[in-house]
């Protein structure tokens, strides 16, 4: 007996032993990098929505800039946070990957999420961020280009970067002007207000979008934002090209938001069932509705097509719509979508244009979205439609 409890009192000292040398559970003992890493990230988010300066130092490396932090408490923020997705440590330094999201208060009811890279520093045992970056073809933030001006509209926000507060002011104004006129010829099932941002150039609207500045030269303004089928759609923001939306007269400004605007009012209904040519065409109905221009005043580059005897074969594909490529194949494609939708007011009404919209992003596929809705809203098929559409355009433009 005496010889089993020496042998079983030697045994726990090995397995004591061994839980030390490789630590508790049997296994490696765990790095705890991750967790702290987080752990300083929510303080960080913490400080910004608190506007702690001290805080959000704590969090930096000594020589790390608050620069960014400043710019950041011209942002009414309802929410920021982030989440650590990735983690590579090489001893006192690692580099994270996080996927940041924020609200802006009063205007977002789900979050931004912006792809982020981190570079960190372990000084005295404790993580500090040393830099804070867009992730790889991921795009940037308006204040990572400059001091943010914030003008309020009675619908709008109004974000700017190298512009002054005259210049917002009169965004604000186009703004206000559109929410209230999309409303009326959507619905107000929709948030009926928009945040606009304006970069300083060309160059600062590819930054924010994360593109390429050659695919947007001559592009007024953008709208982003994921595809909907739900009332919480996501964040959208207006974004301007202030080299493109500078050379417009006052009409053209007003319809490019009016556009833009429209895209947000319809986001939810707004799906990979939607073709191009309805999205972007119901936009401009909604831009020009009521303001008396003709088709060949609105469809200058279709009228000169119909003219030469090219009318079109079909509706505009959605690889028509490519900014990238030739512009007047563009505005084709643009002013095809427009009179399509515009043959559906005029033909059938308003309220069964607004009718087709959602049945076309309510179906599940693109795959007989658009065959679905003309039966069951409009009443005919895609070929008499097509008909109907190449027939309205030689009216109306021949």
């Amino acid at each position: 007996m005496a010889g089993r409890r020496r042998a079983s009192r030697a045994g726990c000292s090995l397995v004591l032993l061994l839980a030390v040398l490789v630590g508790c559970g049997g296994g490696p003992s765990p790095d705890t990098a991750s967790a702290d890493v987080q752990r300083v990230l929510d303080r960080r988010a913490a400080a910004v929505l608190d506007r702690n300066e001290s805080a959000y130092r704590a969090t930096e490396e000594p020589s790390g800039s608050t620069v960014e932090f400043t710019r950041l408490r011209a942002v009414p923020l309802a929410a920021w946070s982030y989440r650590l997705t990735d983690l590579h440590r090489s001893g006192d330094h690692a580099t994270a990957g996080a996927e940041l999201r924020y609200r802006i208060e009063g205007y977002d009811r789900a979050p931004v999420t912006a792809a982020r890279t981190l570079r960190l520093v372990r000084d005295g045992g404790t993580w500090r961020v040393a830099s804070d970056v867009p992730a790889e073809r991921a795009s940037q933030q308006l204040w990572e280009q400059g001091a943010v001006t914030v003008v309020r509209g009675a619908h709008s926000l109004v974000l700017g970067v190298g512009q002054s507060g005259e210049r917002l002011r009169a965004y604000a104004g186009l703004a206000d002007r559109a929410v209230p006129a999309v409303t009326d010829a959507w619905g107000a099932d929709w948030s009926g207000h928009v945040v606009v941002l304006v970069p300083k150039s060309l160059e600062g609207m590819a930054g924010l979008l994360g593109a390429p500045a050659s695919g947007y030269r001559g592009i007024a303004a953008v709208t982003t934002g994921e595809a909907g089928g739900t009332a919480r759609a996501p964040a959208d923001r207006i974004i301007v090209n202030p080299d493109a939306y500078g050379l417009l007269g006052d009409f053209g400004k007003q319809v490019v938001l009016s556009h833009e605007t429209t895209h947000v009012a319809t986001r939810a209904h707004t799906t990979a069932a939607t073709p191009l040519w309805l999205s972007e065409g119901f936009a401009d109905w909604v831009g020009y509705r009521g303001s008396g221009r003709t088709a060949t005043q609105a469809a200058p580059e279709l009228e000169r097509a119909v003219l030469d005897g090219h009318v079109p074969a079909a509706l505009p594909d959605d690889k028509d719509f490519g900014f990238a490529g030739d512009a007047a194949r563009l505005a084709r494609a643009y002013e095809g979508g427009w009179m399509a939708c515009r043959l559906i007011a005029d033909h059938w009404g308003e309220v069964r244009l607004n009718e087709f919209y959602r049945a076309v992003g309510d179906h599940k596929t693109r795959a007989g979205a658009v065959e679905g809705a003309l039966r069951d809203v409009l009443h005919t098929t895609p070929e008499n439609f097509t008909q109907q559409w190449q027939a309205y355009l030689k009216a109306q433009l021949g």
